[in-house]
């Protein structure tokens, strides 16, 4: 029997351990679905509640995600994607969208309302222009008119692109907002200033290194450069910091030095690029937690800054036209296991985080090509069948400098033959390939290079679903 001293040492033991499990306090992450197999959305609230994370950003409002968070008080963020803002321009659809997608979810925290997504990039070729401002000042008036616009925000998250410094005087002190959208943007900032909403920005360390390739490597992170950049005696070592106080001289150019300023995505991908790996993807967040966990803020906004790290989990059925690493952006794997330990606390251990929990896989076979092939295979039906597979799968990783750049030719292959058999569930006929790929129960995974067995999830109508759906069509039409 235990005596009362070591039940009280013990009882102090459980309240450590409660205390060091879970991320920076006030650190919320971004919850992507665009994944051919999903995580059901109770096992990821479970592995947000396990991580302690509080606050979560949404790309929609749909209904099994918003169920799933009801009663958990986790702060939620949902969101209008940009093709629905030139309907948000009307104000009785604004209602009606706040009343099934804000108002219907009692039980639900929301905390703020994201109007598009980064509406005002360049490759959106103005697009997005005339609708976003109208869309904003709707959906905030229904909020209003609901009777939760005190305590329910809309914003608009806004690429870093908005904003930049003048070349003869590329310094975060000289920042404003970009030219073409000035006033635009001013006068969002005022509606924003007027319903007391934060300005959400979206900045990305690791696009600047992946965009230019003389732009100094540790300047991306936290631990230091060489040559920082002097800004009237204000020193920066790094591209965050830099980034950041831009915004907020952008926003002091227009009178509105004080706004709240909420970091909306801010994290590093780990594949699909030779800047993309776990190595760097630690690094970055290491040093980022570290200096949350301070509260250090940047030179012209010390103090606390609320961040929502992108992202939560690996999406394979995102596009890649930013890029192959446009699907490696999670802090977890595809099916929910933690890809690295990190500082998560920000105190200086490194640990892993709280994977997912219950996730039910399909069985361990891949599909790989056959050795029995060899002697008779043509180069163009080779490549023919391997484009078809990764037309329909995710095959970044077999990109330059990404973790299965490395592989010979039959390795590309078995690669993105397994990537297809797993995204069509190990369906016998998805592994044939003109007589190109075989069945294994042997794990075919070369070092770095893992070759997958894909989760088996409920389908549901959305991008999973449709993905499937002209997946097994095209396979169809293939075969005739």
């Amino acid at each position: 029997m235990e005596t009362p001293s070591l039940i009280f040492v013990g009882f102090l033991c459980v309240l450590w351990v409660l205390d060091c499990v879970g991320v920076v306090e006030g650190i919320g992450v971004n919850w992507g679905t665009m994944a051919t197999h999903e995580l059901p959305p109770g096992v990821v609230v479970q592995m947000l509640q396990d991580n302690g994370i509080q606050k979560v950003k949404l790309f929609d409002a749909n209904d099994t995600t918003m169920s799933a968070l009801s009663g958990t008080g986790i702060e939620v963020m949902v969101a209008i994607p940009n093709d629905q803002l030139a309907a948000m321009n009307d104000f009785g659809r604004a209602k009606k969208w706040v009343t099934r997608n804000v108002t219907h979810y009692n039980g639900v925290n929301i905390k703020y309302v994201a109007v598009g997504n980064e509406p005002f990039l360049a490759a959106y070729n103005n697009s997005f222009i005339q609708t976003t401002l109208p869309a904003l000042e709707n959906i905030q008036n229904a909020l209003n008119a609901a009777g939760v616009g005190d305590k329910i925000k809309a914003t608009v998250p806004l690429n870093a692109d908005v904003y930049n410094s003048p070349t003869d005087n590329p310094v975060p002190s000289a920042g404003t907002f970009r030219s073409d959208i000035s006033d635009l943007m001013t006068q969002i900032v005022q509606f924003l200033n007027k319903n007391n909403a934060p300005f959400t920005v979206n900045i990305y360390p690791f696009l600047s290194l992946y965009a230019n390739e003389d732009f100094p490597v540790d300047f991306a992170f936290f631990d230091g450069v060489s040559a920082p950049i002097n800004d009237n005696g204000v020193m920066y070592t790094n591209v965050f910091d830099a980034n950041f106080d831009t915004l907020v001289s952008s926003l002091k150019a227009v009178g509105y030095g004080n706004m709240p300023i909420f970091v909306g995505e801010v994290g590093w991908p780990t594949d699909g690029d030779k800047n993309a790996n776990l190595q760097y993807a630690q690094r970055f967040y290491n040093g980022l937690l570290k200096r949350l966990t301070a509260k250090q803020g940047t030179p012209l906004r010390p103090g606390n800054i609320e961040v929502y790290l992108f992202g939560l989990i690996d999406e394979d059925a995102k596009s890649i036209d930013p890029g192959n690493f446009e699907r490696h952006w999670g802090i977890f794997r595809y099916d929910g296991k933690p890809k690295y330990p990190i500082d998560a606390t920000g105190q200086g251990q490194n640990s892993y985080l709280i994977g997912a929990k219950n996730v039910d896989y399909l069985p361990q076979k891949w599909c790989v090509f056959n050795p029995a092939a060899n002697d008779n295979v043509n180069v163009t039906k080779m490549g023919d069948n391997i484009n078809y597979a990764c037309t329909f799968s995710d095959c970044t990783s077999l990109g330059y400098g990404a973790s299965c750049s490395n592989l010979d030719a039959q390795g590309n292959a078995s690669y993105a033959f397994n990537m297809y058999f797993q995204v069509q569930n190990q369906v016998p006929m998805s592994c044939d390939f003109e007589g190109l790929a075989t069945v294994t129960t042997q794990n075919p995974s070369q070092g770095n290079c893992n070759f997958i067995i894909q989760i088996a999830s409920s389908f549901s109508l959305g991008p999973s679903f449709s993905i499937l759906v002209i997946s097994f069509l095209c396979l169809a039409f293939y075969l005739m």
